[in-house]
């Protein structure tokens, strides 16, 4: 038996809020009844990450269908506690007005920001005074550890920056990351595993900082030269195929010539581009 729904040639929000309700009640759909908050949370994150494709992509058919699918999480969720008694959708939307008029004095209050950097400031010091946080440490715990690693060691020293906790300029941070490296080079030789995992922790934390002194994201930073070793090494295997070397046994004499011809064939493409 079909479950009761005013069918449109278009819906909005409200629909959506009732469907997802429909969806979750008896009689509706078995798989979506029996979510809970834990067993869809990593969908959450999978949606994300498929919004920022979207977006890297430009494609704006593929953003309009992803954003979709992140509204249908928060529905979700948001259902999920409704049904409890604790908040509904409508609470979520309250929540997040209040905090946008509280957040923006310089929009909706009597002072002004003349710039974004201004604007951001303002955002951090409501932020901090309505969270009841007066350092700068409570800020900072308050970054999820589930963030993506560099990303989490990025907004950490963001905040630790904004506390005076910083280097006076690059130097400093470049200096502090040779420092790590040859520790981690002393742990290599000791072949200490521990100690190995440390100071490589250590490095990658060290070459994180170094990007905020040049405006550089770090986690875009790593997944663009991620991309640009997949297209050489696509090239490189190729270029084996062609000339009969096995990649496995082949010398890294062998391979390193090869990497050189696939840097080659791709500068040599991108000015092709330019023309």
């Amino acid at each position: 038996m079909a479950v009761e729904f005013d069918f449109k040639d278009s819906y909005d929000i409200h629909d959506l809020i009732t469907l997802v309700s429909v969806l979750r009640a008896p009689g509706g759909c078995p798989w979506d009844i029996k979510q809970t908050h834990e067993s869809i949370k990593k969908n959450f994150i999978e949606e994300t990450y498929e919004v920022i494709e979207a977006i890297n992509k430009q494609d704006t058919e593929a953003l309009k269908e992803e954003l979709g699918d992140v509204l249908l999480q928060i529905a979700l969720h948001s259902e999920m506690e409704r049904e409890a008694g604790v908040f509904d959708f409508h609470d979520v939307a309250n929540d997040i007005c209040q905090k946008l008029i509280i957040r923006h004095p310089h929009v909706f209050g009597n002072v002004s920001a003349e710039d974004e950097k201004e604007a951001l400031n303002r955002w951090d010091a409501v932020k901090l005074k309505t969270k009841g946080m007066k350092q700068q440490s409570e800020a900072m715990l308050k970054v999820p550890r589930e963030f993506p690693a560099l990303m989490r060691a990025q907004k950490i020293q963001q905040k630790a920056a904004k506390a005076g906790f910083d280097w006076d300029c690059a130097d400093g941070a470049f200096e502090k990351l040779f420092e790590e490296i040859n520790e981690l080079k002393t742990a290599v030789a000791e072949n200490n595993k521990k100690a190995i995992a440390d100071e490589l922790g250590d490095v990658l934390f060290s070459c994180v900082n170094i990007s905020r002194f040049f405006d550089t994201d770090s986690e875009e930073a790593l997944t663009a030269s991620t991309d640009k070793f997949l297209e050489r090494y696509l090239i490189v295997e190729k270029l084996a195929q062609e000339k009969n070397i096995d990649m496995k046994t082949a010398t890294i004499e062998q391979l390193d010539v090869l990497w050189n011809k696939a840097k080659i064939i791709i500068a040599d493409k991108a000015k092709m581009e330019e023309i």
